[in-house]
């Protein structure tokens, strides 16, 4: 359970008098006042940086240099280590033929078309008996049968323009639906070669990016500003070399991953010029211990009583005597089962300077130390305030027993500020209201008191 606690009772200035022979044992009884009220939630805590990234090595390969010591304060972009990886140039290498060898080839459709036929032979032929009977009919005297004739004539050689004509247009339209049904089936062809030949070409340019990158990566530099720590590389065993393959060429395959828990043993080589190692071993972690932050775990009980802004006392195992300043900036959400079966919510804090006892500045902490959080969710400058002894629970009512005309009246009050001495009383009570701050749980209604 968290913890509350108040300022001393001695500040709410209650009026106590001592036990009479005509009182009930252990009772006693004091006048209300006005003091001030501090509602305090406790929770433990850890000390984080304001951001921390492990730098890791792309590919298998052999530290070729390295530009930094254990604890070495660096700036953002600095150069931290370089990595030897003719693996890694390789894949590069592979990667640049296979994207040149991606260019799309074009796709043809294929003419097909009948040919014409030739008629101007045949049509030569025809004129020429045209022309022969045209002449055998005018030599007819009879002149409205020789203008039969001549009729008949023409309207057989115009009957034979219409039939050639025809032949034509059939030829044109055949060739037309050839040409249609071609088109037809060999677009559905040229759209799927169009598509594959994309996916080829998206496919190579990813793998190229991600060879880049991972050559890129062999220079290792710093995200931010911040402190190094040195890693330790598994010796270049730590990784297969089928996975760590198919891990490089995804696209970021070769990138620094911050924050992810390392592949390399613990028990590994310390990285130093020259060390082998594999890809995701961990080189160098660089931590920003600019502005240090607070992770506190509050119980659900209390979480609702926090807000941004709130501010809190912290006290750290690894310097006792000393007190630090924190803010809350923010309430998670996510629950988090505690070891006893509770519910805790994560609440971030700012870490401020700290101080000891006599007034002297306290050390830095550092990242990762555990602390005590004290925050102040409530205060009351001026409350009417009890004792938190005077306080009975009967369900879900807060009850205290007041003396009215020397009787024990029980009074319904509700609380405000909750301190771990004394509690502020919204209603119920008023200043100068006698009532009992010990012994309450034996009092009955209606008891004589004094």
């Amino acid at each position: 359970m968290t913890l509350r606690r108040g300022i001393a009772p001695l500040l709410v200035l209650f009026a106590l008098t001592g036990c009479t022979s005509e009182e009930p044992p252990n009772v006693q009884v004091g006048e209300v006042r006005r003091g001030p009220v501090t509602e305090v939630v406790e929770a433990p805590a850890t000390i984080g940086a304001r951001a921390s990234a492990t730098l890791r090595s792309p590919a298998q390969g052999t530290i070729a240099k390295l530009y930094v010591r254990e604890g070495d304060h660096v700036r953002k972009g600095e150069i931290l280590a370089k990595i030897s990886s003719p693996e890694a140039r390789s894949r590069l290498k592979q990667a640049r033929q296979a994207s040149k060898a991606a260019t799309p080839v074009g796709f043809a459709t294929p003419a097909v078309r009948l040919p014409s036929f030739d008629t101007r032979s045949f049509d030569r032929k025809v004129a020429a008996h045209f022309a022969r009977a045209r002449k055998e009919a005018r030599k007819v005297a009879d002149a409205g049968v020789r203008r039969q004739l001549l009729n008949a004539i023409d309207l057989a050689q115009a009957q034979h323009k219409a039939q050639t004509r025809a032949l034509a247009s059939i030829t044109a339209q055949l060739n037309r639906s050839i040409s249609g049904m071609l088109s037809g089936v060999t677009s559905g062809l040229a759209g799927s070669m169009a598509s594959l030949q994309a996916a080829s070409k998206s496919q190579a340019k990813a793998a190229l990016k991600a060879a880049e990158s991972a050559v890129k990566s062999l220079t290792i530099k710093a995200p931010f500003a911040g402190v190094v720590t040195l890693g330790r590389a598994s010796g270049g065993g730590g990784m297969p070399s089928g996975v760590e393959g198919l891990l490089s060429q995804l696209p970021g395959g070769g990138q620094q991953l911050p924050s992810v828990p390392s592949t390399g043993s613990a028990s590994g080589s310390p990285v130093a010029t020259g060390v082998p190692v594999s890809a995701g071993d961990s080189i160098v972690t660089v931590t920003d211990v600019s502005r240090l932050t607070l992770d506190a775990d509050v119980d659900e009980t209390d979480v609702l009583l926090v807000n941004k802004g709130v501010r809190a006392a912290v006290e750290l195992d690894a310097v006792p005597g000393a007190t630090y300043t924190a803010v809350v900036t923010g309430i998670g959400v996510t629950p988090m089962e505690g070891t006893t079966g509770g519910v805790s919510y994560p609440v971030r804090l700012t870490l401020g300077p700290g101080a000891f006892d006599d007034g002297s500045e306290a050390p830095t902490p550092k990242p990762g130390m555990s602390a005590v959080t004290r925050l102040t969710v409530r205060e009351s400058p001026s409350a009417v305030s009890a004792p938190a002894s005077a306080i009975v629970s009967s369900g879900r009512e807060s009850v205290v027993w007041a003396i009215r005309n020397g009787v024990a009246e029980r009074r319904v009050v509700k609380l405000g500020a909750q301190g771990d001495a004394v509690v502020e009383v919204l209603s119920g009570l008023s200043v100068g209201d006698r009532i009992v701050v010990k012994g309450a749980d034996s009092v009955r209604q209606g008891q004589r008191l004094p």
